[in-house]
């Protein structure tokens, strides 16, 4: 049995990773406890780096809480400014007890103009989501990305396979 901790309070983030860790080890049963990790980043990071740092903060975060699980999860979103238009994206980390890590990043998506100008303000992506759209706490339910495609992906959909990226070396031991 695989007991992981998942650096974040929000459902979304446990979904995510719970989907992964089924998909890489369908024959494992695992135990999921969250654990409201700070990410060491501002609320809204910018930056591909600045993303990564979130995503592996909260992951070291998860280790000193709780040093006894197998696995420790961070996940962080992120915009970047590409050519005066907003993306978003995220950045996943994975570490094991024995201070293994893997990272995966999503694709990204660009923010519609309505959205990036109250980001431009300073807004986090998740509430100018939520005032553009009438919608309340978004980023624990489907997403900006939920919004935005219809339902089609949502985040937690949009987490599965970064989360996956960062299972790698774990999952082929022998290469890393």
């Amino acid at each position: 049995m695989k007991n992981i901790i998942v650096g974040s309070a929000n459902p979304v983030k446990l979904a995510a990773t719970q989907a992964a860790f089924a998909a890489a080890w369908p024959e494992e049963e695992c135990t999921y406890e969250i654990f409201d990790a700070q990410s060491g980043v501002p609320d809204q990071p910018f930056g591909s780096e600045e993303t990564k740092m979130g995503a592996r903060n909260r992951a070291q975060a998860c280790i000193k809480a709780h040093p006894e699980a197998d696995f420790y999860v961070g996940l962080e979103g992120g915009l970047e400014k590409i050519e005066g238009e907003y993306w978003a994206f995220a950045w996943m980390c994975v570490e094991d007890r024995s201070g293994k890590i893997g990272f995966g990043r999503t694709g990204a998506f660009l923010l519609p103009p309505k959205v990036s100008d109250l980001v431009e303000r300073g807004e986090e992506l998740g509430k100018a989501t939520d005032i553009v759209f009438t919608a309340v706490n978004s980023k624990q339910k489907g997403g900006t990305i939920g919004i935005l495609t219809n339902g089609k992906v949502d985040r937690t959909d949009f987490y599965v396979d970064a989360l996956t990226f960062a299972l790698i070396p774990f999952l082929k031991p022998e290469l890393y």
